[in-house]
């Protein structure tokens, strides 16, 4: 994907630009954004648009295969000094610089990249978004994650719930409903 500015640097001006359209090479994906493919999955126009956003919630439990129910807006967490991101697509999350960038991973989805939290790090933010959550949604990732439980970085787990608010409830619940 490319920027208007960046389509101009690499095609020379907006008359070129609109040629490359005109031929089926380049497409307008949304005002300013362009790609060479014709369609491009909307959370990765997410991600251009917002490039220090990190899917989490949902869409990161989606991405992960922990559900199946594919979101319908896209949960997006920004630092708490971050603009608010206004696009009816997004759901914006905001965290502490000290929590934000814990358990950032770079995923391939759909053939883009994009930035996601950990599922390790998704574990404790489920727990601590439960009561936000529907019951049913929040009972078939659990156990999901109690599935692929030996495959997880406990002490990664353990580290994250330590540094969240609420730790001991959080820590509880762990031990309770997961391990």
């Amino acid at each position: 994907m490319y920027s208007q500015a960046d389509c101009v640097k690499e095609y020379g001006s907006q008359y070129n630009i609109g040629k490359l359209m005109d031929d089926g090479k380049l497409f307008k994906v949304e005002r300013g954004i362009y790609s060479e493919e014709k369609h491009v999955p909307t959370l990765a126009v997410l991600m251009f648009k917002y490039p220090k956003a990190v899917a989490t919630m949902k869409t990161a439990l989606y991405i992960h295969g922990l559900t199946d129910a594919i979101p319908e807006i896209y949960d997006l967490a920004t630092d708490r000094d971050a603009a608010k991101i206004k696009d009816k697509r997004v759901k914006q999350y905001f965290y502490p610089s000290d929590m934000f960038e814990e358990g950032i991973e770079e995923k391939e989805y759909m053939g883009y990249k994009i930035r996601v939290y950990s599922k390790e790090r998704m574990l404790v933010e489920l727990i601590r978004y439960k009561s936000k959550l529907p019951f049913d949604f929040y009972k078939e990732v659990i156990l999901n994650y109690r599935r692929i439980m030996p495959t997880l970085n406990i002490q990664a787990i353990q580290d994250y719930a330590m540094e969240s608010p609420k730790s001991a409830r959080i820590i509880e619940i762990l031990q309770t409903e997961v391990l």
